[in-house]
């Protein structure tokens, strides 16, 4: 039976409102320069009204909602076709507890939001010390 719908564009049948993998929802680009790091985050979409930053505990917090109603009407008024759609995604990056919102700068355009983390002095991470489990 599969092979008897094959022939036949599938346009008519339901498509999902977001990719199944959860990782192409927020593609995100990262490239290393001379004083800062670069990220490119896709957007496709969304408006800059709809995508906030979040600066928290050393976690860059980038989060975005979307709501968008769509509808037809014939001629005569009456409703042929209406559509809804909602939706909503985030993604964190640490970025360290030294930073303020102040030494972020962030701007959103054509789907893009580009973020530029002005490079900061490494704080030297002791090594672990690891605790004796008796049993």
């Amino acid at each position: 039976m599969d092979d008897f719908f094959d022939g036949f564009g599938h346009d008519w049948l339901p498509k999902p409102a977001q990719p199944k993998h959860p990782a192409h929802l927020m593609r995100t680009d990262i490239k290393e320069n001379a004083d800062a790091f670069e990220m490119a985050v896709e957007l496709p979409g969304y408006k800059k009204e709809d995508v906030k930053l979040e600066l928290t505990d050393g976690y860059l917090k980038i989060s975005a909602s979307h709501d968008d109603n769509k509808e037809e009407k014939d001629s005569e008024g009456r409703i042929i076709r209406r559509e809804r759609y909602s939706g909503s995604m985030q993604r964190s990056f640490y970025v360290g507890d030294d930073f303020t919102p102040q030494d972020i700068d962030a701007k959103f355009e054509d789907g893009i939001l580009k973020i530029d983390l002005p490079k900061k002095e490494v704080k030297q991470i002791s090594s672990p010390k690891y605790i004796e489990i008796k049993g």
